[in-house]
């Protein structure tokens, strides 16, 4: 890694692969030859289409996603699926279940409540989100028109380490933050969605994969930019997608699938958060927040016994070029989030400063 380059633990936006920097950099001004930018194309043109039509390909291809499933790149982030999963899915019975993990299935329940009777099957709020609830502590409600949950918790540190089984109920999960670290059998799920500036891309797309079945049943209210049904029949195309974002994340899959796909990014990245939660464990100094079981791969939090001594680390670590471990705003402390791009090198050296920073201290 070049000297100028700092290692950025960053929830999100975060962290690129740097050959797909280098490559979008030499491309920047004249893609394929044809004298403009990916970011100057109409996303009309037969040069574009290919480039799009190629990130879906190369998508359902890494996630071995069924045939009967469509790839929708769209804009709004995750933040706008809270309001367009309910509006598209909860029509056919006017129920939904929700597990409460964390902020962000926090705010995608309060955003659902306002189009049906939406209701709380599981949560970890008794213990501030420091565990995911067991199979046995979920409560599915068999005429809810769907379950939703968040795989990975970025804020608290936590990750579902098994699919929620809610028997016939069409599953809908939030994997903003760890999708493409691990093979996922689609074929368990309605609805799949991530906000791409966290392991696909830049801010500013959003990845949805819909069960063909589950489009063409949105409430009236449904504003035709979220009615699934006519994105699936427009491709993803009835306004202007987030073009360049969609290249970038062609990029991401080419460097992916030259790593050996998802499979092999499963043993890096596990590899990876061992390496940190092991020294955490065994330190005098870190205290881990997330209990054992349900700790997160993709976001470690943690914290010391005071929070002068917490601004202290971050602000040494900036220093030390270990950039944005702030933890988030209302829980202090410390988050490294070590997503598909950031190298094993990155946290080896993060390591080797903790430990000189515990002993100085």
């Amino acid at each position: 890694m070049p000297n100028e380059r700092v290692y950025n633990f960053a929830a999100g936006p975060s962290i690129l692969p740097l050959p797909v920097l280098e490559r979008a950099a030499k491309e920047i001004t004249n893609y394929d030859g044809s004298g403009m930018s990916v970011m100057e194309m109409s996303h009309r043109s037969k040069l574009y289409e290919k480039i799009f039509n190629g990130t879906q390909q190369k998508l359902r291809t890494a996630l071995k996603i069924p045939d009967n499933y469509k790839i929708l790149f769209l804009q709004g982030g995750a933040t706008l699926q809270f309001a367009a999963v309910p509006m598209n899915l909860i029509g056919r019975t006017g129920k939904a279940d929700y597990a409460i993990t964390g902020n962000f299935s926090q705010n995608a329940y309060k955003e659902a409540k306002k189009y049906g009777e939406v209701r709380i099957a599981a949560s970890s709020a008794d213990r501030d989100h420091v565990y995911i609830p067991k199979q046995a502590d979920i409560d599915p409600d068999p005429d809810a028109s769907y379950f939703h949950y968040c795989g990975n918790n970025t804020v608290y540190g936590t990750e579902w380490k098994y699919i929620p089984d809610v028997g016939d109920v069409p599953l809908v999960c939030d994997m903003s933050s760890h999708i493409l670290s691990k093979p996922v059998d689609v074929s368990r799920y309605g609805v799949i969605y991530a906000g791409a500036q966290k392991n696909m891309s830049g801010a500013g797309l959003t990845v949805v994969i819909v069960r063909e079945d589950l489009a063409g049943h949105a409430i009236p209210e449904t504003p035709t930019v979220m009615d699934y049904k006519i994105q699936i029949e427009k491709n993803a195309m009835y306004n202007t997608p987030p073009a360049y974002n969609v290249y970038i994340l062609g990029l991401v899959l080419d460097w992916l699938a030259d790593l050996g796909g998802v499979e092999e990014m499963e043993k890096i990245k596990s590899k990876r958060a061992a390496l940190l939660y092991d020294y955490i464990d065994n330190s005098g100094m870190f205290i881990a927040r997330a209990d054992k079981d349900s700790r997160s791969d993709m976001n470690v939090t943690f914290r010391t016994e005071s929070e002068e001594l917490d601004k202290k680390f971050i602000r040494e670590a900036a220093a030390a070029g270990f950039v944005n471990l702030e933890g988030y705003r209302t829980l202090g402390g410390m988050r490294v989030s070590i997503y598909n791009a950031m190298p094993m090198e990155g946290v080896e050296k993060l390591v080797d400063f903790m430990g000189a920073f515990e002993k100085n201290n």
